[in-house]
This record gives structure tokens, C-alpha cells and sequence, in this order.
């Protein structure tokens, strides 16, 4: 006698879900340095409080799709995780994004450490074919651009 297999049943293994909606009407073009800056300002509510990471996420015509926080520190640092940040872009089937996080110290200079991270998205990128366009550091005072300064 032969019994059935049910794998619904015996699945041990969760099933996922994506779930992608565009909550907004993508009108807002990010071309400069500034245009991201003025985007993303708003968004580092405790900007000499503690770091924070977030990416822009733009279409093939640099329309800004959404943003996205991608991690949260302390008043030193905080972790990127290269697989979180391309997560989110792929989602949203973005083109290209732009990254950012902030510096509490008021300092602009980029580390050593936010060097290598943008060395790892920007060869990450490659390979998926989503661009990084920019990684903006933001004080209170303003911000640096890795693209302006040729870092990228």
C-alpha cells in the first residue's frame, strides 16, 4: 500500500511573502549632491544624537521611489549590512540609490570604516546592476558627497 505525500502538510520550511506597493507618486528628481542632501536632511531627526543609515531609492530617470532605514547605532557607528541595503532596493525595483548616515560629532570627514562600506556597496552594486550614486555625510552644518569628492 503506497500513502500519499502531502508537502503542504509536512513542510517544515515557513513560506515568504513580498509585499511591494508604491505609497507615492515618485515626482521628486535627485540629479546633484544638494538634491539628495535636501531630501535626506529631513529624514536624521536626532542628527547629533546617535548614527543613523538610510538609502534613497531612485528609477532608471533618478525619480525618488521612497527611502529606506537601513540601521540605527550608537554615537559612533552603526552596522550596514551590505545584503539589508540591496534588499530593500531590490523590492522596490529601484535603479539606483543613494546612501547616507550622520555623523553626531558634527565632523564631515569620512572614516576609514565608511570608506570600506562604500567600497563594498558600490562593488556590491556593480553586480546587481543598482548603481550607487552617492554616499552623503550629514551634520548638522551641512554634509560631504563621495561622488563630489571623487571617492566613489
Amino acid at each position: 500500500m503506497q500513502t500519499q505525500f502531502n508537502f503542504l502538510e509536512c513542510s517544515l520550511v515557513g513560506e515568504i511573502k513580498v509585499d511591494y506597493q508604491l505609497r507615492t507618486n515618485p515626482s521628486t528628481i535627485v540629479k546633484t549632491s544638494n538634491d539628495a542632501y535636501q531630501q535626506l536632511k529631513e529624514l536624521f531627526l536626532r542628527v547629533d544624537y546617535k548614527e543613523e543609515f538610510f538609502i534613497l531609492l531612485l528609477n532608471r530617470s533618478s525619480h525618488v521611489l521612497g527611502w529606506s532605514k537601513i540601521s540605527e547605532g550608537g554615537t559612533s557607528g552603526t552596522v550596514v549590512d551590505i545584503k539589508i541595503v540591496f534588499q530593500h532596493a531590490l523590492l522596490a525595483h529601484a535603479s539606483s540609490i543613494i546612501v547616507a548616515h550622520n555623523h553626531p560629532s558634527g565632523n564631515l570627514k569620512p572614516s576609514q570604516a565608511d570608506i570600506q562600506i562604500t567600497r563594498k556597496l558600490v562593488d556590491s552594486g556593480k553586480i546587481l546592476d543598482i548603481p550607487v550614486l552617492d554616499h552623503l555625510i550629514i551634520t548638522r552644518t551641512g554634509y560631504h558627497s563621495f561622488a563630489d569628492c571623487g571617492l566613489l
